[in-house]
């Protein structure tokens, strides 16, 4: 990357590395974008993430993250509908939202509706069973507490998972769909109103506003189309390996590092690293 960088109006500094793989580069340029532009075509296909930002500002004060497929590695709602016999028509709705095609809201209605019926002792078995944290995920969240940093989990899924998934991964907190349950079974319905795009948005206006920060000192990651909002209101948006019309609209993308890329590329070390299990 620097030899595409050095070709332009710039001054490259001696590069920083801050842990395995991961280096920090520091480069004196007017135009930002011819930058990014630079970085963007530097690894030629290689399998390198890459984030060019400016250097003031970069360690965000306020963590926004969705959960599905970001912070875990499933869609819950996906697995709930392989109890119920029913994944395969349930996953490619959910595909279809996420990559922006149909409403979020309407399609988590018409998903949840196929639920009907289930016992709610499957919502404790599915996340015993299907739900991980992403590798990285703890540190990454551990690691932002640590240092002060307000972490919030935001999910279009249901509190039933992100309860036990902010406990696990260190968030302060969480916010997320409720499931209605009657005589101990799903309902086919969820509580209105729907946390979706817009209500992710709001999530981030308001913490922001509680603690006093400025958009730009928020960092908000996610990987689908309900994300998008958040992305591209916060100081530095994230696209965890996400849709394409995400990728194409975030501040930085994480493609093949595991999710303590987003700590790199705050400029934090391996070295400030919170290990996973250890206490914020």
């Amino acid at each position: 990357m620097g030899e595409a960088v050095a070709r332009l109006p710039a001054r490259v500094k001696e590069p920083r590395t801050l842990g395995p793989g991961a280096v920090d580069w520091l480069v004196e340029a007017d135009d930002l974008t011819a930058v990014r532009a630079a970085a963007a075509t530097a690894p030629a296909g290689l399998p390198v993430d890459v984030c060019v930002q400016p250097f003031a500002g970069r360690r965000k004060r306020l963590f926004i993250a969705d959960m599905d497929s970001t912070i875990i590695g499933c869609e819950c709602l996906d697995e709930l509908a392989d109890f119920a016999g029913v994944k395969a028509e349930v996953a490619a709705i959910t595909e279809r939202a996420m990559r922006g095609e149909i409403a979020f809201e309407g399609a988590l209605r018409e998903r949840v509706a196929m639920l009907k019926g289930l016992s709610s002792s499957v919502l404790q078995q599915c996340y015993q069973d299907r739900v991980r944290l992403n590798p990285g995920a703890e540190t990454l969240v551990r690691t932002m507490a640590a240092h002060g940093v307000h972490c919030m989990l935001v999910s279009g899924g249901f509190e039933s998972f992100t309860g036990p998934v902010s406990l696990a991964a260190g968030f302060a907190g969480h916010q997320a769909n409720r499931l209605i349950i009657e005589n101990d079974r799903l309902t086919g319905e969820v509580a209105e109103p729907i946390l979706g795009r817009e209500a992710k948005l709001e999530a981030l206006q308001l913490h922001a506003a509680q603690l006093g920060l400025a958009f730009d000192e928020a960092l908000a990651i996610g990987d689908g189309a309900n994300d998008l909002a958040m992305i591209e209101a916060a100081g530095l948006g994230v696209a965890y390996r996400a849709k394409p019309v995400v990728a194409a609209q975030a501040d930085a993308k994480v493609d093949y590092a595991d999710l303590t890329a987003v700590l790199y590329y705050q400029g934090y070390a391996q070295s400030d690293f919170v290990n996973a299990g250890s206490p914020a």
